[in-house]
Order: C-alpha cells, then sequence, then structure tokens
C-alpha cells in the first residue's frame, strides 16, 4: 500500500487488525511500526519475525523514503530529519496516534531523529541494534580480528568507497558474520528484499550524516518508555554503544537487554528470548487508549 505525505509516497504494509472482537465491543490494539534498517534496504528482512505480534498490536511496516519501494525520491531529503518526521506525518495521514516505534538499526537512527524531535508522539520506543553516534574504529578492527586482513579490506572499501562492487563483496563476506546463527531461509529472505545502494551511498560514506550523527545530547527530551536491545557479539551496533543510549536517556525510562551469543538484530538469532523481552514491553503500554 502507498500514502502520499506532501508529495512523497511511502509504502507500507500491515499485519492483524487494528480492532479485535471482543464479548461485547471492539477492543482496539496499539499500532506498532516497525522501522527497518539499511540504509539501502526495505522491510522485507523483518518478516516473519515481528508478524508474530499482530495478537497483540497492529504490526505496521515502513519502508523510508528513498529506500525499497518508497521511490521515487529526492536525494536532498535523505536525512534523519526528514526521515524521523516522516514518521509522524505517516501517523497524521492514517490516523495513528501514541504509537510504538521499533527501530532496527539504521531504522532505529530514524526512530532516535523521530523521538527527540518529537518526543510526546509515542507510547513507547523499542531501539534494537543501534546507536546514537556510530565506532567505524570499533567495527573495522572486529572484522580484522574476527574474520582477518581479508574482510577487514572488504569492510573498509565498503564503508569508504561503497560502489556496487564493495556493496556485492560486503553483502557476501561481511554481513553473514553479523550474527551468530544462519537463519534457514537467509538467501531467500535477501532475495526478498529490495536494495538501494545509492541510499547507503548519500547517508553513510565518509562525510555523510551517518559520520557526523550524535544523539547524546538529544536523547535527555525522550519522555517515553525506552527499550535498548543489543548483541553481545554484534560488529556494528555493538553493547558499548547501546550503553551510551541508556545513559542519555532520562533515569527511569529505559529498560536494557544485551543479549549473549546474538549479533546484530538479537532476534535472528535468539527469536524466543527476544520475542518474549519485546511482547512484554508492549503489553506494559497497554494501559490507556490507542489509535
Amino acid at each position: 500500500m502507498f500514502i502520499d505525505i506532501g508529495g512523497q509516497s511511502l509504502f507500507f504494509d500491515t499485519v492483524g487488525a487494528k480492532l479485535a472482537p471482543g464479548a461485547d465491543t471492539m477492543l482496539e490494539k496499539p499500532t506498532f511500526i516497525v522501522l527497518h534498517g539499511g540504509p539501502g534496504f526495505d522491510h522485507a528482512g523483518l518478516r516473519p519475525f515481528f508478524d508474530a505480534f499482530s495478537d497483540i498490536a497492529q504490526v505496521v511496516y515502513l519502508d523510508h523514503r528513498g529506500n525499497g519501494r518508497s521511490v521515487p525520491s529526492d536525494p536532498s531529503t535523505w536525512t534523519l530529519d526528514q526521515w524521523g518526521d516522516d514518521i509522524v506525518s505517516f501517523c497524521a495521514a492514517l490516523g495513528i496516534s501514541r504509537p510504538i516505534v521499533l527501530g532496527q538499526s539504521f531504522g532505529g537512527m530514524v526512530a532516535q531523529a523521530y523521538a527527540t524531535r518529537h518526543p510526546q508522539h509515542a507510547a513507547g520506543i523499542i531501539l534494537s541494534s543501534t546507536a546514537a553516534r556510530m565506532d567505524f574504529d570499533y567495527s573495522l578492527a572486529w572484522f580484522r580480528d574476527r574474520s582477518g586482513a581479508e574482510a577487514h579490506a572488504i569492510a573498509s572499501r565498503f564503508w569508504n568507497v561503497g560502489d556496487d562492487e564493495a556493496f556485492a563483496d560486503y553483502l557476501k563476506a561481511c554481513m553473514p558474520l553479523y550474527n551468530t546463527t544462519l537463519p534457514a531461509d537467509g538467501q531467500a529472505a535477501r532475495s526478498r528484499s529490495i536494495l538501494r545502494p545509492e541510499v547507503f551511498r548519500h547517508f553513510s560514506l565518509p562525510g555523510r550524516e551517518i559520520r557526523r550523527m550524535d544523539f547524546r545530547s538529544s536523547l535527555g527530551r525522550v519522555s517515553c518508555p525506552v527499550l535498548v536491545l543489543a548483541g553481545e557479539q554484534d560488529p556494528i551496533t555493538p553493547p558499548h554503544l547501546s550503553a551510551e543510549i541508556m545513559k542519555a536517556l532520562r533515569p527511569g525510562l529505559g529498560q536494557s537487554h544485551v543479549f549473549p551469543a546474538c549479533g546484530h538484530g538479537p532476534f535472528r538469532d535468539s527469536p524466543e528470548a527476544v520475542g518474549a523481552v519485546i511482547r512484554a514491553f508492549i503489553m506494559g503500554l497497554a494501559q490507556g487508549p490507542h489509535a
């Protein structure tokens, strides 16, 4: 499905009903907006895991502008501020209020932009395998120490050159190291995804926004509960970056879970444990009206 927000067409999909029949009334479920990583990917890699929460929430997947099916798009608008503001515009267009917003990886950076620019908008935020600022020195050293000089060279070329060859080599050699398990449908899931390397290059190469990004001074504006999820063996957004997010939040708002033997997107390596934590967080926010 597509919706227009000020001239930008955004693709979204939903799993589950907003209203569920009760004994004598229709019961309203919260809206759970799931933001994919990248940039340059789409929401396909988050399914079907997050579909499972449709029994307690209406799950909404959104392809960020310029990503996946949300094209065409003006590259000058590919900024964290705009991507964050898009969440508010998207909700306004569909009549969604007080959503629970989960951001995975790059999606978590968008979620931080959204939550710091619009601190009263969400009922809750889930930040999965993300960072307030990046630590590329750590990541490049991780690839060298864990997989040798060739992986280090491929990762360095990806993050510093990012041409199509570097992109393809990184997907083949380095991304399988992001996680500690290999999902049975991993290759199929990759085949289902729409990749847009031009968005990655716009956002992630030297001099671009990911290199300047730092939410540590603004996360104190967030006023809703925040769940921070990290994988102990994540090479890209390691636990010390999740700890920085927790430190920057107001006392008492955040809860953090670091999952052992898990990598980037710990739900991929330990779906039952991570799913239980997310489910408890959503259900804990269930008091009060949602739309």
